[in-house]
């Protein structure tokens, strides 16, 4: 039996599932989904809507028996227990659609820019102006990568400050800020003058830290300008002109080590990590702590030659999105798509830089509730 509503939608029952016909398609839906994802007070705490249910207190042979569509609902009885619960339409049709579960950390989420001059358009945000409405800039760290803030008070310790209006620092072993200047026994590169070509940071830790925060407390040297470029858009690049590299590199993972400062940190990992539904969702490159596995020499030398194609779609000057940080700015990007470089300079000169990890399931978090309230 049918039933209809003012707005088209129709279910039926069909061999124990749901079938809703609406617009002009038909979507079916299991029982055993249905009942999965029951939403009513019997299923589900009132107040943290966890189930109250296992997978095993279920009936293994679950049917619905009857299914009616009434005041913009889905209402449906389960045989055998004869359970009753309800949907929302606009709920449920959202999963059906997959809409609900985008993940913000997919290439389906972001804006993609193998031209620099794309990013290149896009405004600094003031301080000031983050404070008093902060989901635009966080917005743009999901869909462009980054974000550059001006005029963030050039104090020690801020950096942290700056994280925590969207989310939490992550700690490592630097400790919760680190300061990029030339040290005199550095242990890392960072530390020291040297150029630095686009990479991941971290990219030995396991998870690797998501969103990477730099302040400018001075910046008075010869050199040190920074650099972007989308990770993303060079791995789709390669995905379009050279599939078989593509693949390779999404498919052999690598070793990056650490060691140093007493700690001993690895992550075996592709350079190219993909979702299940093979899009891309993380790159991890850095050449200066990644081993390449010695295994069967015709697979290595395939490796090295899809290995060499991305490096150069990634140094492309024409990819490369450069600019100066001068005192007061912060720059907030994510780690897992857009490499960070720097050209060398002078150290007589002076550049001090604190930096801050942090994760973008706490940025996403914010976003999301922030664009729920409108704000």
């Amino acid at each position: 039996m049918y039933s209809q509503v003012s707005r088209g939608v129709e279910a039926a029952v069909i061999g124990g599932d749901v079938r809703l016909s609406a617009d002009g398609r038909t979507v079916d839906i299991p029982a055993i989904w249905l009942r999965d994802n029951a939403p009513d007070a019997d299923s589900r705490d009132v107040l943290s809507g966890q189930r109250l249910f296992d997978i095993v207190d279920l009936p293994a042979d679950i049917r619905v028996e009857e299914a009616s569509v009434a005041e913009d609902r889905l209402r449906v009885r389960f045989t055998p227990g004869g359970h009753q619960t309800s949907f929302a339409l606009d709920t449920l049709l959202g999963e059906v659609n997959q809409v609900a579960n985008l993940d913000l950390r997919t290439e389906r989420a972001k804006r993609l820019w193998s031209d620099a001059a794309r990013a290149a358009a896009l405004e600094p945000v003031e301080w000031e102006s983050y404070l008093r409405h902060p989901a635009p800039a966080l917005r743009q760290v999901v869909e462009w990568g980054f974000v550059l803030l001006q005029g963030v008070p050039a104090e020690a310790g801020q950096v942290t400050k700056v994280a925590e209006t969207f989310g939490y620092v992550r700690e490592t072993n630097y400790g919760r800020i680190f300061d990029v200047r030339v040290e005199p026994n550095p242990v890392n590169l960072a530390f020291t003058g040297l150029a630095i070509t686009p990479h991941t940071d971290n990219p030995y830790r396991e998870p690797v830290p998501t969103l990477q925060l730099l302040l400018c407390l001075h910046n008075a040297a010869d050199g040190g300008d920074s650099g972007m470029v989308d990770g993303f858009a060079a791995a789709a690049e390669l995905r379009e002109t050279d599939r078989a590299a593509f693949d390779l590199l999404t498919s052999t993972p690598v070793t990056y080590r650490y060691r140093g400062d007493g700690t001993r940190l690895g992550a075996v990992v592709p350079l190219i990590g993909l979702d299940a539904e093979q899009r891309i969702r993380e790159i991890r490159f850095n050449n200066r702590s990644m081993q390449v596995p010695l295994t069967d020499p015709a697979r290595v030398r395939a490796f090295y030659t899809a290995y060499r194609s991305f490096a150069e779609l990634l140094y492309k000057p024409r990819a490369q999105l450069n600019f100066r940080l001068e005192t007061g700015d912060c720059l907030i990007f994510d780690n897992t798509r857009a490499l960070h470089a720097r050209t060398a300079f002078a150290a007589s000169g002076g550049r001090h830089l604190q930096g801050t990890y942090a994760d973008l399931d706490g940025l996403n978090s914010t976003l999301r509730r922030l664009e729920e309230q409108g704000r």
